[in-house]
């Protein structure tokens, strides 16, 4: 499997938000999960330090891609895009029963911070989420990491990722919530 984009710039990053499901022969996928409830199934996809989360409603799809500048995507579908640029919000509703929101904000930090939110979120992977590090591709002796916890409730999948680039010693931040009516 070839190496994911680490060292881009967060600026140069883009947030997407589709409503199509995305083929996954478009990325390289390191983890995933597959959820299912009774309003909805839903497929989280790590593609490094970037994600694909797709829900899948009675007769609708949404997928959120956060991605690297090379990356991709069709045009299909597209509802949103927009850079990491700084904190943001955005909501979204759609007539056919499902809404979105999402808000994400960038975090830089000391090098020891950086470490310490590395060990912490690892640690906390072990009982919940999608934890993925890339140690070979290692900057000033910090890890590049994805983390993503995710918690699916009956008619809402609550998403919350955490995706490091040392090479910035920043994390990007973002909490997602896709809600069938």
């Amino acid at each position: 499997m070839e190496s994911p984009q680490i060292n881009v710039a967060i600026k140069e990053l883009t947030f997407h938000l589709f409503q199509r499901p995305l083929h996954p022969e478009l990325f390289n996928i390191y983890a995933k999960r597959e959820l299912k409830t009774d309003k909805y199934e839903a497929t989280i996809w790590v593609t490094g330090c970037t994600h694909v989360v797709s829900v899948f409603g009675k007769d609708i799809c949404l997928s959120e891609v956060v991605a690297a500048p090379a990356q991709m995507l069709p045009q299909r579908g597209l509802v949103e895009r927009f850079h990491f640029n700084g904190p943001r919000s955005h909501k979204c509703t759609l007539s056919r029963g499902m809404s979105y929101m999402t808000d994400f904000q960038i975090e830089r930090m000391s090098p020891n911070l950086y470490k310490q939110s590395h060990t912490d979120l690892e640690r906390f992977a072990r009982n919940r989420g999608i934890f993925v590090n890339f140690p070979d591709m290692k900057v000033n002796n910090l890890e590049p990491f994805c983390y993503i916890d995710f918690e699916a409730r009956k008619q809402e999948l609550h998403i919350h990722t955490f995706a490091a680039y040392p090479d910035q010693v920043a994390i990007i931040k973002t909490q997602s919530l896709f809600e069938l009516h």
